[in-house]
């Protein structure tokens, strides 16, 4: 900034005091914006984002939870984050690269990826303009165990990293005006996941503020009864925690505004409290007209609930709430608002991909629009509760949502996993995931738990009873379901019964047995069932059973998304005949490579076939990759053949090609360069396969109905590349230190193409208020690519990811790559 100062001496003394007074408002702006938690820990609000200005430490260190501890020489940042993501220090060629080390205790399962310890450090004060009496810390996620100390007091220990939790540190925290100090140790230790997990404090911290008496949110539970006759009937329940002791008369308000703004319900009653009990206020809710949620219309309604004393308000709770109905039968299916409906289903990991499990709330919301914009309308979590941010992202975006808890209970997958914790920590884990997530319209389901190791005992079905009875504590309005796979005897030649592992289930899983479905409903014909796990090969045979058997409800595909860890499952190789694949891979690879949409979220070829399967589309195509003589062709359970969706194969001129043609029509024609090449039915699979001589052009198929050409698709012959794309899904993010621009970039050629062949280098630069915290490509052993700012590109793609700044101002984000003009955006926050 210049300010021009006059020569005038009257002038000049007042336009210096103005020159500083600009100043010092610049400074306390900059200041306000960094330090925003606190800052709204003197504004006395109720819940409080306390993400900022953390002390980080990796390793070990003695007495750290002392409030004299120096951490000045720590490193600070903000929160969410996930130590497991960063580069290692000491890199060496093959075998530490990134965030990836060989050392791995985790190997293929977490990706190479290493876990540890960490410590986190944050100071604060309670101003004397904050009247709230009572303080609490709430946090979203930790991964794993967490101990947190308030004041060198240790105030919690919490064991599962997928659970909140929250609690009182009223009794801990210095009085108005003096430093206080926050310490977490957080041990990630031994082999405790078959996934990427992640390290550390990986999602939101919150800080709560309240009277003594107050409203608990988590006790707070609305579900709708019933729609009928244009009225909506509405059961509410609402918890005043007694904290003062005293016998009191309240008032309990419930004010109902709708998805556009209006007031169209209140309500109050008179609340007397005994000062040692906390109370349950019910309240029965009629919404006349009401706008139902669906996957269509998300429509939610914001339910405002305060406590009064007389003319004060001693609290308030705003919920988000959609009015919808659920039904489930063997004849009817699934209903949502008493509409048939098709579960279009995806499993999907917690991890964000180039971030790894840093759970930003836009990363979180993207995932749910990839998820969308692609035809799915239901998620199954996997295998453990997902974020507060990404349930409301399916609320807002309508997604439906399997909510499940475990992937084991007493018996062990892995020697350090939750097995260990399961009977003395899983009813109060429960309790958790089901009061924090009860509430959301997106919620149909409740999970117990994923191919639990002791599924078929006797002992598996007192536990899967004994969960069933803790949600049931807490939610009685939705049914319980599991995923449950096969299970064999020691020669694995017989499949055993699963009757005690679904036996006390509402709605069965089945992972990987839509062949028995049939025989399942002749054995147990009140058996709504779906397939809680499928792969792509046989993605047609599931759906086909999903549309033409009313008592499956849906196909949940392993998975929607590509994650990191489980390394090289969905693996297709080439290899000599007598070689046979694998179902995971070592080093370099690191992450699954089973998902319809990549890890920088680019539709894959096996996800143009479900659009068919989902009839989203009428017709697509994709080309077999070709492989060397010699060789085959070989996929893996959870593969799918490596197909390219473009026309451009320069070295194989007059040689032929298999071409794949998906279409529900009776036949597919194909034409290259105008001229037909064959016409053939389509198989029980919806599927044409051609052998095609290359030759560059334009390559088009066309669905064909009683002798009526329909609907088209065109793979086409790319280009030299010409120039770098940069595509921004946001250009303008909030100035919040959280908000998020995802960028893609492209390598195009002279048609706007992407060159998919290109897997050449690019050098990405970044300035401004913000700041680059993710970036690389999808590739599933491009270890080197993985957080790099000279990622290689992998089929003419990569991506950058941009945090906002906490101040207003302008990122300048450029590309570079040798033999192209370099390309910038700007990303502006505000």
């Amino acid at each position: 900034m210049k300010l021009k100062i006059t020569t005038n001496p009257l002038w000049k003394n007042v336009q210096l005091k103005y020159t500083v007074f600009t100043i010092l408002s610049i400074v306390l702006l900059l200041y306000s914006s960094s330090s925003y938690s606190q800052k709204k820990l003197e504004d006395n609000s109720r819940k409080v984002l306390f993400d900022n200005d953390w002390h980080f430490y990796k390793g070990s260190v003695k007495n750290a939870q002392d409030p004299l501890y120096d951490d000045s020489a720590w490193r600070v940042l903000d929160l969410p984050h996930d130590w497991s993501i960063e580069p290692l220090p000491n890199q060496k060629k093959d075998s530490v690269v990134g965030p990836f080390s060989r050392a791995s205790v985790g190997g293929f399962a977490t990706g190479q990826t290493v876990g540890g310890e960490g410590w986190y450090r944050k100071t604060f004060t309670i101003s004397a303009e904050n009247k709230a009496e009572r303080h609490e810390l709430y946090f979203e996620g930790v991964y794993n165990q967490a101990e947190v100390w308030v004041n060198g007091r240790k105030a919690y220990y919490n064991v599962y990293g997928y659970s909140s939790f929250r609690f009182d540190i009223s009794q801990y925290c210095n009085p108005v005006g003096q430093e206080n100090v926050i310490a977490v140790k957080v041990l990630n230790e031994g082999k405790n996941s078959r996934w990427y997990s992640g390290s550390g404090i990986y999602r939101h911290v919150w800080m709560l503020h309240t009277a003594k008496n107050y409203l608990d949110d988590w006790g707070t539970f609305i579900t709708t009864k019933k729609v009928e006759n244009g009225q909506a009937e509405i059961d509410l329940s609402a918890t005043v925690v007694v904290g003062n002791g005293k016998n009191e008369d309240l008032t309990l308000v419930t004010e109902w505004i709708s998805p556009k703004g209006k007031s169209v319900v209140k309500a109050s009653q008179k609340v007397s409290i005994n000062g040692t009990e906390n109370k349950v206020v019910p309240f029965t809710i009629n919404v006349k007209n009401p706008s139902l949620w669906s996957t269509n219309n998300p429509n939610l309604y914001n339910v405002q609930i305060s406590l009064w004393k007389g003319k004060t308000k001693v609290d308030e709770l705003k919920v988000p709430f959609g009015i919808r109905t659920l039904d489930f039968s063997v004849t009817e299916g699934f209903k949502l608002n008493g509409v048939k409906t098709l579960l279009k289903g995806g499993c999907v990991h917690h991890d964000n991909g180039l971030l790894g499990s840093a759970s930003f709330d836009r990363a979180e919301e993207r995932k749910v629009e990839l998820l969308k914009k692609n035809g799915f309308n239901a998620i199954r979590t996997s295998h453990n509760p997902m974020s507060e941010s990404f349930l409301n992202a399916c609320d807002r975006l309508g997604m439906l949502v399997i909510n499940e808890a475990f992937d084991q209970w007493n018996g062990k997958k892995n020697p350090d996993d939750y097995h260990l914790y399961f009977k003395e920590w899983s009813a109060k884990d429960i309790r958790n995931f089901i009061i924090r997530d009860r509430n959301h319209p997106s919620v149909i389901m409740w999970s117990l738990g994923n191919e639990i190791p002791e599924r078929i005992t006797d002992k598996g079905s007192e536990t899967a009873l004994y969960l069933k009875n803790e949600i049931l504590k807490y939610d009685t309005t939705r049914p319980i379901t599991a995923g449950v796979n096969k299970y064999w005897d020691k020669e694995r030649k017989n499949m055993l019964s699963l009757e005690n592992a679904l036996k006390h289930l509402d709605v069965s899983g089945y992972n990987y047995m839509w062949r028995f479905f049939e025989e399942e409903h002749v054995k147990n014909p009140g058996r709504v069932m779906y397939s809680s796990e499928s792969v792509a090969t046989e993605a047609s045979e599931n759906w086909d059973k999903v549309e033409k058997l009313p008592y499956v409800i849906g196909d949940f595909v392993w998975t929607a998304m590509d994650y990191l860890g489980e390394s090289g499952l969905g693996n297709s190789f080439e290899v000599d005949p007598q070689e046979n694949v694998h179902q995971f891979m070592g080093w370099p690879w690191y992450n699954g490579w089973c998902g319809d949409i990549d890890l920088i979220g680019v539709k894959k070829p096996q996800s143009y076939y479900r659009d068919i399967l989902w009839r989203e589309k009428n017709i697509s195509m994709a080309v077999e990759l070709p492989v060397a003589e010699g060789k085959i062709k070989k996929v893996s359970f959870w593969g799918w053949p490596e197909e390219s969706l473009s026309w451009t194969f320069p070295n194989m001129e007059n040689k032929e090609l298999n071409v794949n043609v998906y279409s529900r029509a009776e036949k597919v024609r194909l034409y290259l360069n105008n001229q037909l090449i064959a016409e053939k039915e389509t198989n029980s699979q919806y599927k044409s396969s051609f052998k095609v001589p290359y030759k560059a052009g334009i390559l088009k198929a066309v669905e064909v109905d009683k002798n009526k050409e329909g609907a088209s698709a065109i793979l086409q012959t790319i280009g030299n590349p010409v120039a770098i794309k940069l595509t921004a899904d946001y250009k303008t993010l909030k100035a919040d230190g959280q908000d998020l621009s995802y960028v893609l970039i492209e390598l195009i050629d002279k048609n706007g193409n992407v060159v998919l062949d290109s897997n050449q280098k690019i050098k990405i630069s970044c300035e401004g208020s913000g700041k680059v915290i993710g970036s690389g490509n999808g590739a599933p052993t491009d270890m080197a690519s993985f957080g790099s700012l000279e990622p290689s590109l992998f089929k003419g793609r990569a991506m950058v990811i941009v945090r906002a700044g906490k101040v207003s101002g302008k990122t300048e984000l450029t590309v570079l790559s040798d033999g192209m003009q370099s390309a910038s955006i700007t990303i502006n926050s505000k």
